[in-house]
């Protein structure tokens, strides 16, 4: 699966046929899994495209770029709806689990909700201002989200109103990934500070830490299989 510029992200369709990876030639694509073969157009962006995945259903594609986030028809290669801008770098998309909304953060200090059929902004996405630039952003169910911060923190929040719920999850360096267990109450995390944590995610309280994610260099992403989720935030 090749593209003509660097690839910063790929993930499985919920039924694992297909991948979706996203570019720096400016595009995502979809291959066929077990071919690795191109399926449909290009979803063209005019910047580097830094995340893509596809909704639920597999229906849909969902990008994040430095110039906008857009949704895509998984089949055809069009665009779906109005272009998700911010003030500023889109740096993470993801949908919910119903499919019906999208998830943005944004190098202007937030993240946003967006109806996934229209492109319009949802809720108050200026409540989840942050010190920090946000660097990841994913839904837990359907009523609240995860962010993960240069400030060093990673938090919880409201996705209709954008206010913080609990206290910060904090990490001694910038935290790169954040996202839910699949039963939404445990949050992983990973930081600059070479470690991976565990919470929980009512308390925002340390439930452990990752012993084998303790060695040198930076951890850029945290995946288990039955305890975390995705990549994302909000």
């Amino acid at each position: 699966m090749t593209h003509s510029g660097v690839v910063v992200s790929a993930s499985f369709s919920p039924d694992g046929k297909r991948v979706v990876t996203a570019s720096q030639d400016k595009t995502a694509r979809i291959w066929n899994a077990e071919t690795g073969k191109v399926v449909g157009e290009a979803m063209t962006h005019g910047a580097s495209v830094v995340s893509a995945s596809l909704s639920p259903d597999g229906k849909r594609v969902v990008t994040a770029s430095w110039d906008k986030a857009r949704i895509w028809d998984a089949e055809t290669g069009k665009a779906v709806g109005e272009a998700m801008t911010h003030g500023s770098f889109v740096r993470s998309a993801s949908f919910s689990p119903d499919g019906k909304r999208v998830v943005t953060a944004s190098s202007d200090y937030t993240a946003r909700v967006w109806d996934a059929e229209t492109g319009w902004a949802r809720g108050r996405g200026d409540g989840a201002r942050r010190l920090g630039l946000f660097r990841q952003v994913q839904f837990r169910r359907q009523n609240a989200v995860v962010t993960a911060s240069e400030d060093k923190t990673a938090r919880i929040w409201d996705a209709a109103t954008g206010k913080a719920v609990g206290e910060a999850m904090t990490h001694g360096g910038v935290v790169v990934s954040a996202s839910f267990s699949p039963d939404g109450k445990r949050v992983v995390t990973a930081s600059d500070d070479n470690t991976a944590r565990i919470w929980d995610a009512e308390t925002a309280k340390a439930v452990g830490v990752v012993d084998d994610a303790r060695r040198p260099g930076q951890l850029r992403q945290l995946q288990s299989r039955r305890q975390a989720r995705g990549h994302g935030v909000a």
